[in-house]
Protein backbone atom coordinates (compact mmCIF):
# COMPACT_ATOMS: atom_id res chain seq x y z
CA UNK A 1 0.00 0.00 0.00
CA UNK A 2 1.42 3.45 -0.88
CA UNK A 3 -0.12 6.09 1.48
CA UNK A 4 0.88 10.04 1.04
CA UNK A 5 0.06 12.36 3.84
CA UNK A 6 -0.30 15.84 1.92
CA UNK A 7 -0.04 18.42 4.55
CA UNK A 8 1.99 17.18 7.32
CA UNK A 9 1.65 19.33 9.90
CA UNK A 10 0.26 18.08 13.52
CA UNK A 11 -2.41 15.72 12.93
CA UNK A 12 -0.61 14.24 9.23
CA UNK A 13 2.69 14.33 11.16
CA UNK A 14 0.62 11.89 14.10
CA UNK A 15 -0.72 9.50 10.70
CA UNK A 16 2.44 9.29 9.35
CA UNK A 17 4.80 8.58 11.90
CA UNK A 18 2.82 5.61 13.23
CA UNK A 19 1.87 4.16 9.88
CA UNK A 20 5.81 4.39 9.16
CA UNK A 21 6.34 3.29 12.42
CA UNK A 22 4.14 -0.08 11.61
CA UNK A 23 6.07 -0.23 8.45
CA UNK A 24 3.56 -2.29 6.39
CA UNK A 25 2.58 0.84 3.94
CA UNK A 26 5.31 2.43 1.86
CA UNK A 27 4.65 6.20 3.69
CA UNK A 28 5.10 9.66 1.48
CA UNK A 29 5.32 12.91 3.55
CA UNK A 30 4.52 16.29 1.54
CA UNK A 31 5.71 18.99 3.31
CA UNK A 32 8.15 22.49 2.95
CA UNK A 33 10.88 24.83 5.02
CA UNK A 34 12.42 24.03 8.08
CA UNK A 35 9.85 20.91 9.04
CA UNK A 36 11.05 19.06 6.10
CA UNK A 37 14.52 19.88 6.38
CA UNK A 38 14.11 18.47 9.60
CA UNK A 39 12.11 15.66 8.98
CA UNK A 40 14.88 14.67 6.11
CA UNK A 41 17.67 15.15 8.54
CA UNK A 42 16.71 13.45 11.81
CA UNK A 43 13.36 11.54 11.05
CA UNK A 44 9.83 12.69 12.19
CA UNK A 45 9.79 12.48 16.01
CA UNK A 46 6.21 11.77 17.40
CA UNK A 47 5.94 12.42 21.40
CA UNK A 48 2.76 10.35 22.84
CA UNK A 49 1.76 9.07 26.36
CA UNK A 50 5.30 10.17 27.82
CA UNK A 51 7.25 8.57 25.02
CA UNK A 52 8.66 9.59 21.97
CA UNK A 53 9.43 7.39 18.52
CA UNK A 54 11.54 8.32 15.96
CA UNK A 55 10.10 7.16 12.40
CA UNK A 56 11.57 7.63 8.96
CA UNK A 57 9.06 7.83 6.33
CA UNK A 58 10.33 9.17 2.80
CA UNK A 59 9.60 13.21 2.64
CA UNK A 60 9.75 15.41 0.38
CA UNK A 61 8.80 18.83 -1.33
CA UNK A 62 6.71 18.42 -3.82
CA UNK A 63 3.81 15.44 -5.22
CA UNK A 64 6.44 15.13 -8.55
CA UNK A 65 8.50 13.70 -6.09
CA UNK A 66 6.52 11.55 -4.31
CA UNK A 67 4.09 9.65 -7.57
CA UNK A 68 0.79 8.25 -7.83
CA UNK A 69 -0.42 6.80 -4.24
CA UNK A 70 -3.05 4.57 -3.44
CA UNK A 71 -4.18 6.82 -0.79
CA UNK A 72 -3.61 10.19 -0.45
CA UNK A 73 -4.31 11.66 3.05
CA UNK A 74 -5.37 15.26 3.13
CA UNK A 75 -4.62 16.95 6.61
CA UNK A 76 -4.93 20.62 5.53
CA UNK A 77 -6.75 23.40 6.67
CA UNK A 78 -9.99 23.83 4.60
CA UNK A 79 -9.32 27.26 2.87
CA UNK A 80 -5.94 25.88 1.73
CA UNK A 81 -7.65 22.68 -0.41
CA UNK A 82 -8.66 24.81 -3.54
CA UNK A 83 -4.99 26.41 -4.24
CA UNK A 84 -3.48 22.91 -3.28
CA UNK A 85 -5.96 20.71 -5.53
CA UNK A 86 -3.73 21.90 -8.37
CA UNK A 87 -0.47 20.56 -6.70
CA UNK A 88 -2.06 17.47 -5.76
CA UNK A 89 -2.54 16.10 -9.33
CA UNK A 90 1.03 13.82 -9.69
CA UNK A 91 -0.16 12.00 -6.33
CA UNK A 92 -3.80 10.45 -8.55
CA UNK A 93 -3.25 7.56 -10.47
CA UNK A 94 -6.47 5.42 -11.71
CA UNK A 95 -7.79 3.96 -8.12
CA UNK A 96 -6.21 6.54 -5.70
CA UNK A 97 -8.54 7.23 -3.27
CA UNK A 98 -8.32 11.13 -0.93
CA UNK A 99 -9.06 10.76 2.37
CA UNK A 100 -10.62 13.75 3.73
CA UNK A 101 -9.38 14.59 6.50
CA UNK A 102 -10.28 18.32 6.72
CA UNK A 103 -12.43 20.21 9.36
CA UNK A 104 -15.98 21.71 8.58
CA UNK A 105 -18.28 20.79 5.48
CA UNK A 106 -16.30 19.26 2.85
CA UNK A 107 -16.38 19.17 -1.04
CA UNK A 108 -18.03 16.53 -1.48
CA UNK A 109 -20.55 16.33 0.71
CA UNK A 110 -23.44 16.38 -1.65
CA UNK A 111 -21.84 13.61 -3.71
CA UNK A 112 -23.43 10.05 -2.70
CA UNK A 113 -26.40 11.26 -0.59
CA UNK A 114 -29.00 11.33 -3.15
CA UNK A 115 -32.71 13.26 -3.37
CA UNK A 116 -32.80 16.78 -4.73
CA UNK A 117 -29.13 18.06 -4.05
CA UNK A 118 -27.43 15.31 -5.56
CA UNK A 119 -23.87 16.51 -6.85
CA UNK A 120 -24.39 20.30 -5.54
CA UNK A 121 -21.08 21.85 -5.16
CA UNK A 122 -20.86 23.48 -1.69
CA UNK A 123 -18.98 27.31 -2.92
CA UNK A 124 -18.19 28.22 0.41
CA UNK A 125 -15.31 25.58 0.54
CA UNK A 126 -15.65 24.80 -3.42
CA UNK A 127 -15.87 27.75 -5.00
CA UNK A 128 -16.84 27.51 -8.54
CA UNK A 129 -16.10 24.02 -8.24
CA UNK A 130 -12.50 23.92 -8.71
CA UNK A 131 -11.50 21.47 -5.49
CA UNK A 132 -14.62 18.73 -7.38
CA UNK A 133 -12.80 19.31 -10.66
CA UNK A 134 -9.47 18.35 -9.99
CA UNK A 135 -10.11 16.07 -6.96
CA UNK A 136 -13.59 14.36 -7.82
CA UNK A 137 -15.96 13.32 -4.77
CA UNK A 138 -16.01 9.59 -6.19
CA UNK A 139 -12.42 9.02 -4.96
CA UNK A 140 -13.20 10.76 -1.70
CA UNK A 141 -13.36 8.82 1.25
CA UNK A 142 -14.53 10.95 4.32
CA UNK A 143 -12.62 10.79 7.65
CA UNK A 144 -13.63 12.67 11.02
CA UNK A 145 -10.34 13.64 13.42
CA UNK A 146 -10.67 13.28 16.49
CA UNK A 147 -6.92 13.49 18.15
CA UNK A 148 -4.98 16.97 19.36
CA UNK A 149 -1.70 17.15 18.04
CA UNK A 150 0.91 20.04 17.54
CA UNK A 151 4.21 20.64 15.88
CA UNK A 152 6.28 22.31 18.87
CA UNK A 153 9.70 21.99 16.38
CA UNK A 154 10.37 21.61 13.03
CA UNK A 155 10.15 17.83 12.73
CA UNK A 156 8.90 16.84 16.14
CA UNK A 157 4.78 16.60 16.71
CA UNK A 158 3.33 16.22 19.69
CA UNK A 159 0.62 14.24 20.59
CA UNK A 160 -1.55 15.62 23.59
CA UNK A 161 -5.25 13.37 23.20
CA UNK A 162 -7.32 11.17 21.28
CA UNK A 163 -6.63 8.31 18.37
CA UNK A 164 -9.72 7.52 16.52
CA UNK A 165 -10.20 8.06 12.73
CA UNK A 166 -13.81 7.43 11.52
CA UNK A 167 -13.99 6.65 8.11
CA UNK A 168 -16.78 6.74 5.51
CA UNK A 169 -17.79 6.55 2.24
CA UNK A 170 -19.89 9.15 1.20
CA UNK A 171 -22.60 7.09 -0.41
CA UNK A 172 -22.95 5.00 2.75
CA UNK A 173 -21.52 1.68 1.23
CA UNK A 174 -18.70 -0.32 3.36
CA UNK A 175 -16.04 -0.59 0.13
CA UNK A 176 -13.05 -2.81 0.06
CA UNK A 177 -10.77 0.75 -0.20
CA UNK A 178 -12.15 1.90 3.27
CA UNK A 179 -11.92 -1.25 4.42
CA UNK A 180 -7.99 -1.71 3.89
CA UNK A 181 -7.52 1.78 5.08
CA UNK A 182 -9.12 0.88 8.51
CA UNK A 183 -6.97 -2.14 8.61
CA UNK A 184 -4.14 0.00 8.22
CA UNK A 185 -4.91 2.97 10.47
CA UNK A 186 -6.11 0.14 13.12
CA UNK A 187 -2.78 -1.69 12.39
CA UNK A 188 -0.82 1.49 13.60
CA UNK A 189 -2.50 2.14 16.50
CA UNK A 190 -5.37 3.74 16.14
CA UNK A 191 -9.11 3.56 16.29
CA UNK A 192 -10.58 3.41 13.01
CA UNK A 193 -14.31 2.34 12.24
CA UNK A 194 -16.34 2.63 8.93
CA UNK A 195 -19.24 4.47 9.12
CA UNK A 196 -22.37 3.88 7.21
CA UNK A 197 -23.50 7.59 7.67
CA UNK A 198 -20.42 9.39 7.70
CA UNK A 199 -22.40 12.98 7.99
CA UNK A 200 -23.76 12.41 11.06
CA UNK A 201 -20.15 12.14 12.77
CA UNK A 202 -19.64 14.97 11.02
CA UNK A 203 -22.05 17.04 12.21
CA UNK A 204 -21.65 16.30 15.88
CA UNK A 205 -17.86 17.25 15.94
CA UNK A 206 -18.79 20.41 13.69
CA UNK A 207 -21.78 21.46 15.75
CA UNK A 208 -19.14 22.54 18.70
CA UNK A 209 -16.74 23.90 16.14
CA UNK A 210 -19.32 25.92 14.15
CA UNK A 211 -19.91 27.52 17.41
CA UNK A 212 -17.00 27.93 19.62
CA UNK A 213 -14.29 28.56 17.25
CA UNK A 214 -15.69 32.29 15.75
CA UNK A 215 -17.05 33.18 19.25
CA UNK A 216 -13.56 31.92 20.89
CA UNK A 217 -11.97 34.29 18.13
CA UNK A 218 -14.28 37.10 19.09
CA UNK A 219 -14.10 36.96 22.89
CA UNK A 220 -10.35 35.28 23.20
CA UNK A 221 -12.13 33.16 25.73
CA UNK A 222 -10.80 29.37 26.28
CA UNK A 223 -13.56 26.55 25.63
CA UNK A 224 -14.02 26.47 29.36
CA UNK A 225 -14.44 30.03 30.27
CA UNK A 226 -16.39 30.29 26.87
CA UNK A 227 -18.89 27.54 27.93
CA UNK A 228 -18.78 29.03 32.03
CA UNK A 229 -20.26 32.23 30.54
CA UNK A 230 -24.02 32.30 30.37
CA UNK A 231 -23.74 34.93 27.53
CA UNK A 232 -21.15 33.06 24.97
CA UNK A 233 -22.82 30.07 26.32
CA UNK A 234 -26.21 31.18 25.14
CA UNK A 235 -24.80 32.38 21.75
CA UNK A 236 -23.30 29.05 21.44
CA UNK A 237 -26.30 26.86 22.11
CA UNK A 238 -28.48 29.41 19.68
CA UNK A 239 -26.40 28.62 17.17
CA UNK A 240 -26.08 24.77 17.67
CA UNK A 241 -30.01 24.79 17.42
CA UNK A 242 -30.28 26.30 13.99
CA UNK A 243 -27.70 24.34 12.78
CA UNK A 244 -28.80 21.13 13.81
CA UNK A 245 -32.04 22.43 12.18
CA UNK A 246 -30.26 22.40 8.90
CA UNK A 247 -28.67 19.40 9.21
CA UNK A 248 -31.87 17.43 9.95
CA UNK A 249 -33.33 19.46 7.03
CA UNK A 250 -30.39 17.61 5.05
CA UNK A 251 -31.10 14.22 7.07
CA UNK A 252 -28.89 13.84 9.63
CA UNK A 253 -29.32 12.20 12.65
CA UNK A 254 -27.88 13.14 15.80
CA UNK A 255 -27.57 10.92 18.66
CA UNK A 256 -26.91 13.12 21.39
CA UNK A 257 -29.18 16.26 22.41
CA UNK A 258 -26.84 20.19 22.18
CA UNK A 259 -26.59 19.77 25.89
CA UNK A 260 -24.49 16.50 26.11
CA UNK A 261 -22.67 18.14 23.01
CA UNK A 262 -21.89 21.56 24.92
CA UNK A 263 -21.42 19.44 28.35
CA UNK A 264 -18.46 17.43 26.44
CA UNK A 265 -16.89 20.15 25.44
CA UNK A 266 -16.52 22.11 28.89
CA UNK A 267 -14.72 18.45 29.82
CA UNK A 268 -11.60 19.45 27.67
CA UNK A 269 -10.83 22.49 29.89
CA UNK A 270 -8.74 25.50 29.30
CA UNK A 271 -8.32 24.39 25.35
CA UNK A 272 -7.49 27.75 22.84
CA UNK A 273 -9.59 26.93 19.85
CA UNK A 274 -8.12 26.25 16.24
CA UNK A 275 -9.47 29.71 14.97
CA UNK A 276 -8.24 31.26 18.26
CA UNK A 277 -4.33 30.10 17.62
CA UNK A 278 -4.56 31.18 14.24
CA UNK A 279 -5.85 34.31 14.89
CA UNK A 280 -3.48 35.07 17.37
CA UNK A 281 -0.83 33.62 15.33
CA UNK A 282 -1.86 35.95 12.56
CA UNK A 283 -2.82 32.58 10.36
CA UNK A 284 -5.64 32.31 7.89
CA UNK A 285 -8.88 31.09 9.69
CA UNK A 286 -11.31 28.27 9.14
CA UNK A 287 -13.95 30.40 8.78
CA UNK A 288 -15.68 29.81 5.80
CA UNK A 289 -15.73 25.47 6.23
CA UNK A 290 -16.79 25.95 9.73
CA UNK A 291 -19.23 28.60 9.47
CA UNK A 292 -19.76 30.22 6.14
CA UNK A 293 -20.93 26.46 4.96
CA UNK A 294 -23.42 26.02 7.43
CA UNK A 295 -25.06 29.35 6.67
CA UNK A 296 -24.44 28.21 2.63
CA UNK A 297 -26.50 25.18 3.58
CA UNK A 298 -29.26 27.19 5.84
CA UNK A 299 -29.86 29.03 2.55
CA UNK A 300 -30.56 25.49 0.73
CA UNK A 301 -32.81 23.98 3.28
CA UNK A 302 -34.36 27.79 4.08
CA UNK A 303 -33.80 27.77 7.40
CA UNK A 304 -33.43 31.85 8.84
CA UNK A 305 -30.35 30.80 11.06
CA UNK A 306 -29.96 34.26 12.58
CA UNK A 307 -27.08 33.85 14.97
CA UNK A 308 -25.34 32.24 13.06
CA UNK A 309 -25.54 35.02 9.93
CA UNK A 310 -24.81 37.15 12.56
CA UNK A 311 -21.78 35.60 14.20
CA UNK A 312 -20.38 34.77 10.51
CA UNK A 313 -20.52 38.59 9.78
CA UNK A 314 -18.30 39.51 13.01
CA UNK A 315 -15.82 37.13 12.85
CA UNK A 316 -15.08 37.55 8.79
CA UNK A 317 -15.07 41.45 10.21
CA UNK A 318 -12.57 40.21 13.03
CA UNK A 319 -10.20 38.15 10.59
CA UNK A 320 -10.43 40.53 8.02
CA UNK A 321 -9.13 43.81 10.46
CA UNK A 322 -6.38 40.74 11.70
CA UNK A 323 -5.24 40.28 8.18
CA UNK A 324 -6.21 36.67 8.63
CA UNK A 325 -8.73 36.05 5.77
CA UNK A 326 -7.39 33.02 3.59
Amino acid sequence: MKLCVFGAGAIGGLMAAKLAQKGDAEVTVIARGPHLAAMQANGLRLRSEGQEMVTRPRCVASAAEAGPQDYVLVTLKAHSLPGAAEQMQPLIGPDTAIVSAVNGVPWWYFHGLGGPHEGRVVESVDPGGVVSRLLPPARAIGCIVYPAAEVTEPGVIEHTYGDRFSLGEPDGSRSPRAQKLSEALIAAGFKAPVRPRIRDELWVKLWGNMAFNPISALTSATLDALIADDGQRGVARAMMLEGQRVAEALGVRFAIDVDKRIAGAAEVGAHRTSMLQDLERGRPMEIEALLGAVVELADLVEEPAPTCRTVLALVRARARAAGCLP
